[in-house]
């Protein structure tokens, strides 16, 4: 079996952090800020040997694509994509993962959803439990209000009858990943279809997945859209779409 341990140095290699961002101008020096603390006490605790910082800028139409190239042009650590056109959510996360360097690569959004510092613990999670993916899920969601709260229940009600995936919050942006998964999974939503996608193509390959509760902090700037009805309208396009391809995956060998 494959260890994390390198000769009892850091437990991974490499941490590759990236947020897909759109419009973001309010957030991004408070996300790459937490980005780096987070990264520096997983450095500190030899958790890690190294990291990146990967912002997707998806055609914003903000500052948002300035202020990312500057902090990359001060921070070797930080990297930039810029979409020449709008992808959305699945565009930038595919993105994301193509771009990222890491053998652990943590997928989240820019207005930071949960304390970064949860990052110790599901990196501790991974190890001591061997999981290939940790999903977070939110334990008290009332911040979001009560239309997403009951979007979001069908939602998982939804994936759990169609593929059998057992998640209390699939579509919540904490996602740590093994890089080595993605010899397998290969993403094919272009919208927030895409967070369930992730977990049911690692499920279906036999990847393990783990699940842990984190505290919730709303957006308090700028407008999230993935509760408007064309966000909604492409979850359910895309899902049944994908249906019988998901449903069909059979495990392979992983390690």
């Amino acid at each position: 079996m494959a260890t994390d341990s390198l000769g009892g140095g850091p437990h991974f290699k490499k941490l590759s952090l990236f947020f897909p961002m759109w419009n973001e101008e309010e957030y991004i020096g408070r996300t790459l800020d937490a980005a780096r603390e987070a990264g520096n006490a997983l450095l500190a605790s030899g958790e890690i040997a190294d990291y990146e910082i990967i912002v997707v800028d998806d055609a914003s139409t903000d500052s948002t694509p300035r202020l990312a190239d500057e902090a990359a042009a001060a921070d070797p650590r930080v990297k930039v994509v810029h979409h020449p056109k709008n992808r959305k959510l699945g565009g930038s996360i595919k993105t994301g993962f193509a771009a990222a360097s890491g053998d652990l690569v943590l997928y989240t959004d820019a207005d930071l959803p949960f304390d970064m510092d949860e990052l110790q613990k599901a990196c501790r999670i991974m190890r001591h439990y061997e999981a290939d993916v940790v999903s977070a899920y939110r334990l008290d969601r009332t911040g979001e209000g009560y239309v997403r709260t009951v979007y979001s229940f069908f939602y998982n009600a939804l994936v759990r009858v169609f593929f059998g995936l057992k998640m209390r919050d699939v579509n919540f942006a904490f996602k740590l990943c093994r890089r080595r998964i993605f010899d397998h999974v290969t993403l094919v939503s272009e919208g927030s279809f895409i967070d369930a996608e992730l977990v049911i193509r690692a499920s279906k390959y036999g990847y393990n997945i783990v699940q842990f509760g984190v505290d919730y902090f709303p957006r308090t700037r700028g407008v999230s859209t993935l509760s408007s009805p064309s966000v909604i309208v492409k979850i359910l396009r895309e899902m049944w779409q994908l249906r019988r391809e998901l449903q069909s995956i059979t495990p392979a060998v992983r390690r």
